[in-house]
């Protein structure tokens, strides 16, 4: 391919006095913001956030047995989970399975009880994994390299805490009702990008009544892939509540097994141990609570997404170089398909893409041609797939005017939602009246210009080789999440499960375990509130008993980290 200089090529001529020398400062701030100039090593979101990982070794027996005690202490906190959401899960409203049954329906009649369970549960996984953080992450002996538990440890460990979850009613959420009443518009042939449940069902239609009250009347927000799935499920399921349930669930458990299989590849491109990343984005309690436990479809989205990103780079970063161009391009034009299905299901995705094509144009030299030629490639692949999907579905390209209808809601997570209804609620207390409406319409288009801002610099430091396109596709949706305009708890493993790919660094990984383990406590498990006076009471109770728990195996769990780690045996056996 020809080549052309480069867009990170230095000044050849100093820059005049007077006006040149005012636009040459300018042009050299203006590539300083963006990244174009050698940055300080330590401002480097590169160095700042990753280092090389090694594998390790395996476990101790004393810490074998340890594993199996921290194993048990999270399947029966999600047991507790599971028997709790039988009467403080989000229950539909019609067709609810326990109800009128004697021993199943006894928890429904005991709300203080069965949120007590719960919460308790809730709180016994959250700690098995963090007790598990340390043999996943694990800590350097004297003796050589760190031991970590190994791939098959932690998959055994995973799938135990997540079966008692699949089996459970949905917790944290209510979306899957909203899931379900949208599958049956399409299913009916009507639009459900233009009109909700409520107009094309009914407002008394079974799937209608459990839809939560402001999502009733809003078209779907989802992509045409995933309606479409949702039509084949209603097709299956008809109007059986507990059977479309637990299909989407199955579909969401998919998604999980995709990130499962990209998660440790992508780790072993970045420098990272798989187990490590596995822990923090797959068994992260964020998604065993939202994504299968609350059905959210993250799940399949995330999971195309990373699955994508690891077939494409096989042809960015080929293991065999001496690779045929037909597979090569073979293992791109797979990737971009999956990359280009998981943005029909939720759109954000597909700025993965465009991390691939910056690698990619990488690899072809660097210069304003190979972006343009590799946008060209990536671009013309992920347009089919996005038309074969919109028109094939039936649904046509209405998902692109509904794109904004999550912003009805106001997130205190979301960063320019916060600032502007604190703002708002300034002026009131101040006797100014209540302007959050109008301080929303500066905050939010700000904020979405410094999101924009650094998803331009990721995608820049890619293409000049200073950073991984997996680091800086983690780094740029971080952004994104934080500064968008409604931010819900699962939004945030669109950031961390690829971070926890190729994000080494205390500053990263502290932050992220802190707040993955106490977001999981906040949200109630029937995807609403509780009366105050029934949460102080499980409240009270949780802590109690999760407090006697752990006084009780204080000698049996490692609550307290060794102050030396023992010497690795020659022979290790496997959990």
């Amino acid at each position: 391919m020809p080549s052309t200089p480069p867009l990170s090529a230095p000044p050849t001529t100093p820059p005049a006095r007077g006006r040149s020398g005012v636009g040459g400062r300018v042009g050299r701030w203006f590539r300083r913001a963006l990244g174009l100039e050698a940055p300080s090593p330590r401002a480097d979101v590169g160095v700042v956030l990753h280092g090389d990982e090694i594998e390790g070794r395996g476990l101790a027996p004393a810490e074998t047995t340890a594993l199996h005690r921290i194993r048990l202490l999270g399947a029966t906190g999600a047991v507790l989970m599971a028997v709790g959401a039988l009467g403080a899960g989000a229950q539909p409203v019609l067709q609810n399975p326990v109800q009128g049954v004697r021993a199943l329906g006894l928890a429904a009649r005991m709300p203080s009880a069965a949120l007590t369970a719960t919460m308790t549960g809730t709180a016994l996984v959250i700690l098995a994994w963090l007790l598990l953080g340390r043999f996943a992450i694990g800590r350097r002996g004297t003796d050589g390299p760190p031991r970590r538990l190994s791939r098959s440890q932690l998959d055994r460990t995973l799938l135990l805490w997540i079966i008692p979850l699949v089996v459970a009613p949905p917790m944290f959420s209510k979306d899957v009702y909203s899931y379900l009443a949208q599958s049956e518009i399409a299913a009916r042939g009507l639009d459900p990008y233009a009109i909700g449940p409520a107009g094309a069902l009914g407002v008394d239609h079974v799937l209608t009544r459990t839809v939560p009250s402001i999502w009733r009347d809003t078209p779907a927000p989802y992509g045409p892939a995933f309606l479409w799935l949702g039509e084949k499920i209603t097709y299956l399921t008809g109007e059986n509540i507990v059977a479309g349930i637990f299909v989407h669930r199955l579909l969401a458990l998919v998604g999980v097994a995709l990130i499962v299989w990209a998660l440790p590849r992508l780790a072993r491109r970045c420098g990272v141990a798989a187990v490590s990343a596995l822990w923090l984005g797959a068994a992260n309690p964020l998604l065993l609570f939202h994504l299968v436990s609350g059905i959210h479809n993250e799940a399949l989205m995330l999971g195309l997404m990373l699955a994508g990103v690891e077939l494409a780079l096989r042809a960015v970063y080929p293991e065999d170089e001496s690779s045929s161009r037909l597979r090569l391009a073979g293992w791109l034009a797979a990737g971009t398909a999956l990359v280009a299905l998981s943005s029909m299901v939720k759109v954000p995705s597909l700025l993965a893409l465009g991390f691939v094509g910056m690698a990619l144009a990488r690899k072809w030299g660097g210069n304003i041609r190979a972006v343009a030629a590799s946008a060209a490639v990536l671009g013309l692949g992920s347009a089919v797939v996005i038309v074969a999907v919109s028109w094939g579905s039936g649904l046509g390209l209405g998902w692109t005017q509904t794109l904004g209808t999550a912003t009805e809601v106001r997130s205190w997570m979301s960063i320019p939602t916060l600032l502007g209804m604190g703002t708002g609620l300034g002026g009131v207390l101040l006797g100014l009246g209540d302007h959050t409406t109008a301080v929303l319409s500066i905050t939010r288009p700000i904020a979405a210009l410094v999101a924009g801002f650094i998803t331009v610099r990721m995608l820049l430091a890619v293409l000049t080789g200073r950073i991984h396109p997996v680091g800086a596709l983690g780094v740029s949706l971080g952004a994104i999440v934080l500064l968008f305009p409604v931010v819900h708890p699962w939004y945030l493993l669109w950031a961390v499960i690829p971070l926890a790919a190729w994000a080494t660094r205390p500053v990263f990984r502290i932050p992220t375990i802190a707040f993955s383990s106490v977001v999981g406590m906040m949200l109630m498990p029937n995807g609403s509130e509780y009366q105050p006076f029934i949460i102080v009471q499980a409240s009270i109770a949780t802590i109690v008993v999760v407090g006697l728990i752990i006084v009780a195996t204080r000698s049996r769990l490692p609550w307290r980290l060794q102050e030396r780690t023992p010497p690795r045996p020659a022979e290790t056996a496997d959990a």
